[in-house]
């Protein structure tokens, strides 16, 4: 009869009072596991660069608070696979409840709007280029305002209808 012994897990290496250490793959990879899945929908508290150049129509990537860097190299947090994007290109920054962007010396430059900065404040609806690599920056969905005033709305008149409904019984049952 043969057995099977399962082999211990890996040990990690831990620091002088039992700190775990981590490879930045691990921190990443854990990372990733932990944030919520927001499914690419953008939100005032997690915005999203939604691709406008051609080859990233469409293509969302999730922005999230605190310092982001930005380029072609994959050590970017966010990478934009675009021969035009210097290998670290610029940073985005959570900064007091604004983003802002920040070119960090890229050769081709970062653009908002059109115009070339260094440092610029995004607004929902922003167009933002990084070399040639357009993207919108995006804080709510298209429309999310108009369904939510038409939420409002419908409330709103089904009240009435109810207060209008209730009123006309009061009045048959004390005639």
């Amino acid at each position: 009869m043969e057995t099977h012994r399962a082999s211990p897990p890996p040990r990690r290496s831990a620091g002088p009072q039992g700190t775990r250490l981590f490879s930045a793959e691990e921190l990443k990879r854990l990372a990733a596991e932990t944030e919520p899945d927001t499914a690419g929908r953008a939100s005032a508290t997690s915005p999203v660069l939604e691709g406008a150049s051609e080859g990233f129509e469409g293509r969302r990537l999730a922005l999230h608070a605190g310092r982001q860097t930005v380029g072609r190299g994959g050590h970017n947090d966010v990478v934009i696979d675009d021969l035009s994007v210097s290998s670290t290109h610029a940073w985005i920054m959570h900064q007091q409840g604004h983003y802002v962007v920040m070119n960090t010396l890229s050769t081709n430059g970062t653009f908002v709007n059109g115009q070339r900065v260094h440092e610029a404040p995004l607004r929902h609806g922003d167009r933002v280029r990084f070399g040639q690599a357009e993207f919108v920056f995006l804080t709510r969905e298209p429309g999310g305002r108009m369904r939510a005033v038409t939420g409002w709305l419908i409330a709103a008149v089904a009240v009435a209808l109810a207060g209008a409904a209730a009123l006309a019984w009061w009045a048959t049952t004390r005639a």
